[in-house]
């Protein structure tokens, strides 16, 4: 078989669907290039000791990922502009970012919220570590290593969220068990299931994000 030429036309049918399907930039490129890259690699003739050891440093990135079908995605600095404006007349008492990342929108709101506490938590191990470093200055910020889904959501004014299709009907679940009556679930740029938001905050930003905001 011409390996070469097959990976090519792989990864090109690969991101003709990814198109159609109007996936992100980002996926586009991994569908276009996973396959040509394989076989690249496969040329190379690396030791598998070196496969293993990118598998777990990637998964120390992206345990989540594995876990619970949540990719590492980092919410970006207009995004906590857009939130820090939008509280600036009245910030909550508590916030809390579930998955939080390396506290891409802890430590902006952290910062500009200096009345609120802002917590974050974070499954995956390196994330987490980058995230500790960067919030251990901030005295209004709690950095949790942990399962998200344990953690209480009693006492927040404002849960946010930046994660995946795949888990927000049951975080939905969650919320409206355990968040008070008029608190508010900000999920960043996906959906709850079949349930309008209460208001949506536009991100003037490159890719159009939209905060959706649901009023428990």
């Amino acid at each position: 078989m011409p390996w070469l030429e097959v990976s090519i036309l792989i990864g090109g049918v690969a991101l003709l669907f990814a198109t159609l399907t109007r996936q992100f930039w980002w996926w586009k490129t991994i569908h276009a290039v996973f396959a040509p890259a394989a076989y690249a690699l496969l040329k190379l003739q690396i030791r598998p000791e070196w496969y293993l050891l990118a598998f777990a440093i990637l998964f120390l990135f992206y345990r989540g990922a594995v876990s619970g079908q949540i990719p590492l995605y980092f919410s970006n600095r207009r995004s906590a502009t857009a939130l820090i404006h939008f509280f600036s007349d009245n910030p909550p008492a508590r916030i809390i970012d579930l998955g939080a990342g390396i506290g891409s929108m802890v430590c902006p709101l952290a910062e500009a919220l200096k009345s609120t506490r802002v917590n974050g938590v974070e499954n995956a191990y390196l994330p987490w570590l980058i995230g500790r470093l960067r919030t251990a200055r901030l005295a209004n910020c709690r950095w949790s290593q942990g399962d998200f889904w344990k953690e209480p959501l009693a006492d927040y004014d404002v849960v946010y969220a930046f994660l995946s299709p795949a888990p927000m009907p049951n975080l939905w679940l969650k919320i409206k068990r355990e968040m008070q009556p008029g608190t508010l679930f900000i999920s960043n740029s996906f959906q709850v299931p079949e349930l309008e938001a209460s208001f949506v905050i536009e991100v003037a930003d490159a890719r159009e994000t939209r905060l959706f905001c649901y009023r428990v």
